[in-house]
C-alpha cells in the first residue's frame, strides 16, 4: 500500500517557482553558450555538462518534495 502524500498550496506554488528559477538560468547558460560560440566540440560538452547539472537539480527538488533529498542543505 503506497503512502499518501500531502502536498499543500504553498508547496506546489514553491515547487513552480523553482521550476522557472531552474528553467531561467539554464536557458541563459544555454544562450550565453551560444553567443560566446566555443568550437564545436567544446561548446557540446557545455551544454550537456549544464544539462546534466540542471537534471541533477531538478531531481534533487523533486525528492526534496518526497522528504528525501540526494543534497541536504541546512
Amino acid at each position: 500500500m503506497m503512502a499518501a502524500i500531502n502536498l499543500s498550496l504553498e508547496g506546489l506554488v514553491q515547487l513552480v517557482v523553482y521550476l522557472a528559477i531552474v528553467g531561467g538560468v539554464v536557458w541563459l547558460l544555454l544562450w550565453l553558450v551560444s553567443y560566446i560560440a566555443p568550437p564545436e566540440p567544446i561548446a557540446k560538452v557545455i551544454k550537456v555538462v549544464i544539462m546534466i547539472v540542471a537534471v541533477l537539480i531538478l531531481i534533487n527538488i523533486l525528492l526534496g518534495f518526497a522528504g528525501h533529498p540526494l543534497v541536504s542543505v541546512k
